[in-house]
């Protein structure tokens, strides 16, 4: 919002619309109506006079429609005055539509400052027929006028809507046309437009074409009370808007005469808005003059959720905006951590064994039913609905720790703070005593006792920021209980928007992962993802920690799950999951940014690198932290584009050069030839992981398995047509089945009844995907899961992968996909006899590869950052080619020395290798923590000599390790001594090691 207050003319700011054939149209509508007959020919003239005369409808009405739709109107309206006799009321109710492809005409009864909750919404169809969805490609524009409406005894109030589709002056502007007003808007509104109001729309599209998240600018008008709202932002970065500013300003008694949408080529909305305040006053808000400033701020929080299911509640006066938005947070809030499980869960635990398989699996099947059965996302709803009472009460305890009154200092505090003003202030204890109240049994009870746990977690919000885009809060996670999150998060934080929910949680202080975005093919997929969103982000962050041991960050990673109607939004919702997390990032009001309350006191820094559906996207958050004034902007994200330092995981290999080295592990230890070994791979020629692991590769691939299909060769796919297709990144649907042998085949995902070579059919491609990695057809050697999602492999299915013989399906296992197999799967694959490297060994190349990645923007200047690690115009700089290198012996390297420790202490001890390396993680990383702190780190030569040795070779003959202490952030350079020192120790000792061990390391490498 922009802190200034402007003063406008008392002028229209658009020409008046004047029809000048509207005579010669009421002729030629008399005339219809008299051949129609339906209405009796004497009183076709008073009719007709009435409705152009009388009712005061605008011009611009009867420049859109023809003859025949104004008759048959007024043969509607004629109708719906005799019905207003007969029931001897005095307003009459007016409902008046015409939609076309190109345009829409609604006029309706309308009294000032009322929203409609039932009946014809017009707004509520303008935004989703015309408004959302309004690109530079296809825009729509909106005039909006009231007016009133005279008819003898009857009077009414009307609104009307034009909607037309636009004609820009320039439809695809350069970057240099974008910001010129006459060149990007519509060819109607440049003609409608005075000067004041081409100046004003003009620089509100220029600070939306540089912000995230909604312009917002007042404008008094001089000489009247009339207050102007212009609202910019970016088209498709909302839903609902339009008719939700509606029912906010109604809220406060404020009612408009005029609004206008216009669009401009360029990619930016703007709302005009013409309010004034009803006559006589209805309620004890304070005038016009202070409310507009409530208006400004809460349309900030609309923008962000503009259409929740407490909408109603809003409408009918029964919540505020913020009441309405926190009950709705604190409702996602509660389906993801209410507490589900029960005493009766906790007793079982302790009676079974849950390093039995069988047992775990007891407890794993009843914990997804209890949470699944127990409180469910609409009965958790019901019950929030029931009490809108005690959601007032929940936000006051909420906002008096959280709302920041920015305008302390003015003659008057905010509508926000007077609101509080005049709720009763209830410890904790006695908000308890309420609920308990006011409740009427214990579920009721536990879910708004689970808004108070969100309360008192929340250590910084953006929710009263008015540039925000997405509502994020910073959790402690200490609320999760340890029965079901074993290891202790570090950080959480939640994001809520228009497009999506999200979680971002970290294991360490210094932490690094990626952003993945959860898309959802219907909606039984969507209910699936939502209700295992926050336990996939945790597995995920808890597997990225283990799999970081030999880096100094720890294991983050963030989530993001698209609404199931907003699947066409992944770059929206990145946008703004990132855009809200720098909000509590950077917590020194830069920018556009205001005060918010920190209860965490300490800086923060998060690192975000490339995951499922966000590759393309880390330049661009990079950018935008720099754009914010986040210092940290070059070290902010990893795998960015090679002109903005980036190492590109996919090019370079890096997280196939881990994976590929367990491979050669498993051929190195049992004396196999690559060549003469089966294959098969889940995660096809089109991605990273999938395409490189098929052109370093030169076993016999059996069947692949990917996004469009399966492709399956009992003889070996044909090599050199599946390395064509790693090259070019598509997927198997473009294998050229003339080089399939007789036995071979390909099924895709929307084929059905496909007969196979053997005569087996398959009756659902899609089904046959999912399912071909325990098919027996896909009998191999070796299994490298390079794609897939999380759990494809449980112990619902890890059966089929052993057989009614038991002879397992695979004898070798390298997990290439993240979480691709659940743990107890894994250790009764490996008690079958299965030889299996889990993800959080073999799959850590990507993130040793961003590590120093992000090491290189810490060590650098901007200046330095450019030289030595920017490719321009194809140009590689030399550091840059030598620093790739060294990344690549650094992840191989480190891989080896895991694959030999894991195999060196099963053949010792004969534990499952799947638990061994979560052993060696643990070790190593609790090992580090410990090491940070530690005397040792302030012996100054010890630390100097490892230090010389854990920073890249090339980093020290670049600057030198004066000039690295000096750049490299303290917290993170500890980090780098302890995973140096640990990884090395534990590696070597294993994760048991006897108590002289370390200093029988230090003695011989030190």
């Amino acid at each position: 919002m922009l802190n200034t207050t402007r003063l406008a003319n008392n002028e229209s700011g658009y020409a008046a619309n004047v029809f000048a054939d509207k005579e010669n149209q009421m002729h030629k509508v008399c005339e219809h109506l008299e051949n129609v007959g339906f209405l009796p020919k004497e009183l076709v003239q008073n009719e007709v006079a009435w409705f152009y005369n009388n009712l005061n409808i605008d011009d611009y009405y009867f420049a859109l429609e023809n003859v025949e739709t104004i008759a048959n109107h007024i043969l509607s309206l004629y109708g719906a005055k005799v019905l207003a006799y007969t029931k001897n009321e005095k307003a009459l109710n007016i409902n008046l539509q015409k939609e076309t492809e190109d345009s829409a005409v609604y006029i309706h009864s309308s009294e000032p400052g009322v929203s409609q909750v039932e009946g014809p919404q017009y707004e509520k169809s303008i935004d989703e027929k015309f408004l959302d969805n309004s690109t530079p490609a296809e825009a729509y524009r909106v005039e909006s006028y009231r007016s009133t409406a005279n008819g003898g005894n009857l009077t009414s109030q009307l609104r009307s809507y034009f909607v037309t589709r636009c004609e820009f002056e320039n439809p695809k502007p350069t970057a240099e046309q974008e910001t010129d007003i006459r060149q990007v808007a519509d060819k109607n509104f440049l003609k409608k437009a005075t000067d004041y109001t081409l100046k004003v729309y003009s620089e509100v599209m220029q600070h939306a074409l540089q912000r995230t998240g909604p312009v917002i600018e007042m404008y008094e008008v001089q000489g009247s009370r009339e207050r102007r709202l212009v609202i910019g932002y970016r088209q498709r970065s909302t839903q609902g808007f339009f008719s939700a500013v509606s029912d906010l300003y109604h809220y406060y008694d404020l009612y408009s005469t005029r609004k206008f949408v216009e669009q401009f080529s360029n990619g930016v909305t703007i709302i005009g808005l013409y309010l004034h305040p009803l006559p006589m006053q209805k309620s004890a808000y304070p005038p016009i003059e202070h409310t507009i400033y409530q208006v400004m701020k809460e349309a900030s929080l609309l923008y962000c959720l503009p259409k929740t299911p407490l909408q109603q509640y809003f409408q009918t006066n029964k919540l505020s905006v913020q009441e309405m938005v926190y009950g709705y947070v604190a409702w996602i809030f509660a389906q993801h951590f209410l507490n589900r499980l029960g005493k009766e869960y906790l007793s079982l635990t302790s009676v079974l064994n849950r390093s039995n398989p069988v047992h775990e699996e007891v407890l794993t099947n009843l914990k997804k039913r209890l949470r699944q059965d127990t409180f469910t996302r609409e009965y958790i709803l019901d019950i929030i609905k029931g009490y809108p009472e005690l959601i007032k009460i929940l936000y006051a305890n909420f906002a008096t720790t959280h709302y920041v009154n920015q305008r302390e200092a003015a003659l008057q505090p905010t509508i926000s703070y007077q609101r509080l003003a005049n709720i009763e202030n209830l410890s904790v204890d006695e908000i308890s005593k309420r609920i308990k109240s006011a409740t009427s049994n214990a579920h009721e009870q536990l879910v708004f006792e689970s808004f108070l746990t969100f309360n008192k977690h929340v250590l910084k919000t953006n929710f009263y920021q008015s540039t925000k885009v997405a509502i994020s809060f910073r959790m402690d996670p200490s609320f999760l209980p340890e029965i079901e999150y074993p290891t202790h998060p570090f950080g959480m934080f939640l994001i809520v928007g228009s497009e999506f929910r999200g979680f971002h949680i970290r294991f360490s202080d210094v932490a690094r992962g990626g952003i993945r975005i959860i898309r959802s093919r219907n909606r039984e997929a969507y209910s699936i993802n939502l209700r295992s969103l926050f336990d996939e982000n945790y597995n995920l962050a808890a597997t990225q920690q283990r799999k970081n041991k030999d880096i100094p960050e720890g294991g983050s990673k963030g989530t993001i799950l698209l609404d199931i109607d907003q699947q066409d939004k992944p770059l929206v919702a990145f946008e703004k999951y990132v855009d809200s997390m720098l909000d509590l990032l950077l917590t020194d009001q830069t920018g556009a940014k205001e005060k918010l309350v920190d209860l965490y006191k300490k800086p923060e820094i998060l690192f975000f690198g490339p995951d499922e559906g966000t590759a393309e996207y880390m330049d661009w958050a990079s950018l935008h932290a720099r754009k914010r004034g986040a210092g940290f902007w070059k070290a902010f994200t990893t795998g960015k584009s090679q002109s903005m330092g980036g190492i590109p995981h996919d090019l370079y290999g890096m997280t196939t050069r881990s994976v590929h080295q367990y491979v050669l592990g498993i051929y190195r230890t049992f004396d196999l030839k690559e060549e003469e070994c089966t294959k098969v791979q889940t995660g096809g020629p089109d991605g990273d992981l999938g395409s490189n692991e098929i052109t370093i590769s030169s076993d016999k691939t059996i069947a692949v398995v990917d996004g469009s299909g399966v492709l399956y060769d009992p003889v070996g796919i044909n090599r050199e047509e599946l390395t064509r297709l790693a090259h070019e990144r598509v997927m198997v649907n473009n294998f050229d089945l003339g080089k399939l042998s007789s036995k071979g085949f390909r099924v895709l995902v929307d084929e059905e009844n496909v007969t196979l070579p053997n005569g087996s059919i398959v009756e659902n491609g899609l089904y046959f995907r999912n399912t071909f990695h325990t098919n027996p057809l896909a009998h191999a050697t070796l299994f490298v899961p390079c794609g897939g999602r999380p759990e494809s492999v449980g112990l619902d299915n890890v059966q089929e992968l052993l057989g009614h013989d038991g002879t397992p399906l695979y004898k070798y296992i390298v997990e290439g996909a993240n979480l691709f197999i659940t743990q107890e799967a894994r250790l009764r694959l490996e008690k079958a006899g299965v030889v299996l490297f889990k993800d959080a060994s073999a799959n850590k190349g990507g993130v040793t590869s961003s590590s120093l990645e992000v090491l290189a923007a810490l060590a650098f200047n901007d200046e330095e950052f450019a030289k030595h690690m920017s490719v321009k115009d194809g140009v590689v700089p030399p550091f840059y080619e030598a620093y790739v290198k060294q990344v690549q012996d650094f992840i191989e390297n480190n891989a080896r020395i895991e694959f030999d420790a894991l195999w060196r202490e099963h053949q010792l001890t004969k534990t499952p290798i799947s638990i061994l390396s979560d052993e060696l993680s643990n070790a190593i990383v609790q090992l580090q923590a410990k090491l940070q702190y530690s005397n040792l780190w302030n012996n100054e030569d010890l630390r100097t000599h490892v230090l010389t040795r854990a920073f890249p070779k090339l980093l020290l003959d670049t600057l030198g390790l004066p000039t690295l202490l000096e750049r490299v952030p303290d917290n993170y350079v500890k980090a780098i001594f302890g995973a140096y020192l640990a990884s090395r120790f534990v590696y070597k000792y294993g994760p048991h090691p006897d108590n002289f061990a370390f200093f029988e390391f230090m003695r011989d490498n030190f």
